[in-house]
């Protein structure tokens, strides 16, 4: 194992830094005809790549590309974005909420007045502080949230909000509840324990005791104290529940890529000139894709030093020049191994099949419950959820499959709606992978076609390119 060595830097000398050259951000529409650059030139720190992707992807802007660079002490990086739509940023509202929520001190005076001027909800950077928290991982099988939800209703929890992933017959989810009978969190350890206690119970009953299982209810001084991204939280979760261990890639290995597959790729090469690992990652492109990507390297304490992210077609290319946290680089056979296994875990969870379906109604107690168990009546299993409220209404979205994790009819969108006296907003049948509104968008032609430019060497255009992503700070070092 190659060893670089580095100097020790005290924390609080780290921290001086930071005060006095704060991260500066610039919001440029007229580099690019078709996309807005978001420039970010500060002083460097772990993590600090993963916070600048949390804040983009929390207000589910389009990364198409990134240029990434941050030897020595300084990070700097360019993203390439849009929203939705596809469009430029142009709400200086947008652009005035990104420039201060980049900015570790203005994010802390960020006024709620901005976050209401954006028009749209922005979501939750982190764990909700404000309910008790649950965390479960399990045995996936059909019926396990239904049973959940039903076991906290019958306790007097109310649900506030919920996610849900299953991956590799795994399943994990973080729900917020509070006292439905007087409101706020949960604080008695006492009646903590007892409903801990019985959730327990419901995973057991299936799983038996020598399966993994956790079942962990928080109160919010812990979840306080925890601070975590909600989503980045679930993939910690599933990481410890051990869900990556099947993963191989689509040949097995992670091996050379081959035309026309579009599953996923991991290489991890040495590059000793230089004192690298160089991680090459090729898959379907899809939502959130460089946030889950640059999740796993992060927690598994790697060091981004410089990465291109840049899409083809429907596919996505990731390079990254990575070292371990203490300056060694992979260079064992099992070290690769295991971080191919945790890339290609991080990419896929986030994954869903089956039918989608979005719901909207009237918030109530016992409504995640009544839905949950429509479905489990049907014998149709959930593989991901996500729900929450929207001042008194309650939103929500469902992948779901049948118990043999095929298609489901979709006549069971009616039957749901009967039940919750709302409305389904979008009904679709997910594909393998989805395309629209990803994480590294395609590049379109005048004419509106996709266009398959021809491939190119990520190693090679990154190194070209660094002597022009230094320049391109210039102006906001100067300033």
């Amino acid at each position: 194992m190659e060893i670089i060595y580095q100097p020790y830097i005290d924390p609080e000398f780290e921290s001086l830094i930071e005060r006095m050259y704060p991260p500066r951000v610039c919001i440029d529409n007229d580099a690019c005809e078709d996309c807005t650059l978001v420039k970010v030139d500060s002083a460097n720190k772990h993590g600090i790549l993963l916070e600048m992707v949390q804040v983009l992807t929390d207000l589910d802007l389009v990364i198409s590309k990134s240029y990434i660079s941050s030897d020595g002490g300084w990070f700097m990086d360019v993203f390439h974005v849009t929203d939705q739509l596809g469009n430029k940023l142009t709400d200086e509202n947008l652009i005035l909420y990104i420039q201060q929520a980049l900015c570790p001190s203005r994010k802390e005076k960020m006024s709620k007045e901005l976050q209401t001027r954006l028009g749209r909800e922005v979501k939750p950077r982190h764990v909700s502080t404000e309910q008790t928290a649950l965390e479960m991982t399990g045995t996936d099988r059909p019926g396990l949230m239904s049973e959940i939800s039903a076991v906290l209703l019958q306790l007097g929890c109310s649900i506030t909000s919920a996610v849900g992933w299953t991956h590799n017959t795994r399943a994990a989810c973080i729900i917020y509840v509070e006292d439905a009978s007087k409101g706020g969190p949960i604080t008695d350890p006492i009646r903590l324990a007892h409903v801990e206690e019985q959730l327990e119970n419901v995973v057991e009953a299936h799983d038996g005791k020598r399966e993994r299982r956790s079942v962990r209810l928080m109160g919010p001084e812990a979840v306080q104290t925890a601070q975590t991204h909600t989503e980045r939280r679930l993939h910690q979760l599933m990481h410890a529940d051990l869900d990556y261990e099947r993963c191989r890639g689509c040949d097995g290995g992670g091996g050379e890529h081959k035309m026309g597959c579009d599953g996923t790729h991991v290489t991890i090469e040495s590059c000793k000139e230089k004192g690298y690992s160089v991680v090459n990652v090729k898959s379907r492109d899809r939502p959130k894709l460089l946030f889950d990507t640059v999740c796993a390297l992060t927690d598994l304490e790697y060091v981004v030093f410089h990465a291109v992210v840049a899409s083809k077609g429907s596919m996505a290319d990731q390079e990254y020049f990575i070292r371990q946290k203490d300056g060694c680089t992979l260079d064992t056979e099992s070290e690769r191994h295991m971080l191919t296994q945790c890339l290609v875990a991080a990419i896929e969870r986030r994954v869903s099949h089956g039918l989608k379906f979005e719901v909207c109604a009237q918030n109530r107690m016992g409504l995640l419950s009544n839905v949950t168990r429509v479905l489990r009546e049907n014998g149709i299993s959930i593989s991901r959820v996500e729900v929450g409220t929207r001042g008194d209404r309650a939103v929500g979205s469902f992948y779901v499959k049948d118990a043999s994790g095929y298609d489901v009819n979709p006549n069971i969108v009616e039957v749901v709606k009967e039940e919750i006296g709302g409305s389904v907003l979008a009904v679709q049948k997910s594909p393998r992978w989805a395309t629209q509104s990803s994480s590294s968008r395609t590049i379109r032609s005048t004419h509106g076609s996709i266009e398959d430019k021809p491939r190119f060497s990520l190693g090679n255009l990154l190194w070209s390119q660094l002597e022009r992503l230094s320049s391109s700070f210039g102006h906001i070092m100067s300033s």
